[in-house]
């Protein structure tokens, strides 16, 4: 099959290659998926589990990618709850070979199934965005009808996901971003834009969430801004500053068969969209994921026409 391989961290995503790697076998619990969509994550070549093991062997050359929207075409012994010719969407073990590939071998419960009327190219853009945005406002945040929230990044995958399913909870919205995303923010539902280059965050007053893709200065002003009781949930590492009368917490996304149904049927019914912006097919793939300018948009990459 073709696949996008990497195998030098340093040359990040201009070591990328497209190469012949062998179909994966379905293990226990696992099934096949032939990709249809998938959509790759820039840091993911930060992480240690795109180059090596749970036991910290290299594992090199490896595929990148964890998102993938497919059509299920072998089943492994055990495996339950899928079958054969199924369409399917989800999010792929980190530390296994993953979804810029025209196969993957993928556990049967990280998956969900696609609705007919869910476009493949969709269904890719989903996972990491969807459930990051849902758990951080549910799980980990426990957003309640009235409460505030403060989205970083709002204009992005993860930041339009939060914006989104925060108003449809009945949150009152402010979303950050450049001054050229104000228009992008707003549309997806947020009440207010706060511009990180020229507005003052400090303005934005107390606010019960602060859901933070960003880090650094911008994580430790936002900290001083959680009201009593309120919460600072973050996705990129352990939080550099607390609430003073809060709780901080950091996490790592997990693929989970209902909340990824949740999130679809809303796509369905129209109470969801996502931020789509290049695709590409997988024979340009390597060019696609290196753009010269700047990333507008998730890029997925259409593995089956």
């Amino acid at each position: 099959m073709k696949a996008i391989v990497v195998t030098d961290q340093a040359a990040g995503t201009a070591g990328m290659k497209l190469v012949d790697r062998p179909e994966p076998q379905a293990a226990i619990n696992d099934v096949v998926v032939q990709v249809y969509a998938s959509r790759f994550v820039p840091t993911e070549l930060a992480w240690p589990s795109t180059w090596t093991d749970r036991l910290d062997r290299d594992r090199t050359p490896s595929i990148p990618g964890h998102e993938l929207a497919g059509v299920v075409t072998a089943l492994g012994y055990g495996t339950t709850g899928l079958s054969v010719g199924q369409r399917v969407f989800g999010l792929a073990d980190w530390y296994r070979d993953g979804t810029l590939a025209e196969y993957v071998a993928i556990e049967a419960r990280n998956l969900a199934p696609l609705p007919g009327d869910v476009d493949f190219t969709m269904g890719a853009s989903l996972p990491v965005s969807g459930l990051t945005a849902w758990q951080g406002l549910f799980q980990h945040g426990r957003l309640q009808a009235g409460q505030s929230v403060l989205a970083h990044g709002a204009a992005g995958a993860v930041g339009s996901m939060v914006t989104q399913l925060a108003r449809e909870a009945g949150a009152y919205v402010i979303g950050s971003g450049r001054s050229a995303d104000r228009q992008t923010v707003l549309d997806f539902g947020a009440q207010e834009f706060v511009d990180l280059d020229n507005d003052a965050l400090e303005d934005v007053g107390k606010v019960d969430l602060v859901f933070d893709v960003i880090g650094g200065e911008i994580q430790k002003r936002s900290a001083k801004l959680i009201r009593g009781g309120g919460m600072l949930v973050t996705v990129v590492g352990p939080a550099g500053a607390r609430p003073s009368d809060g709780l901080a917490v950091d996490f790592v996304v997990e693929s989970d068969r209902s909340q990824l149904s949740e999130i679809v049927r809303r796509v369905r019914d129209g109470r969801l969209r996502t931020n789509i912006g290049n695709v590409s097919t997988l024979d340009e793939a390597v060019a696609a994921l290196n753009p010269t300018g700047r990333r507008k948009g998730s890029t997925i990459i259409r593995v089956r026409p």
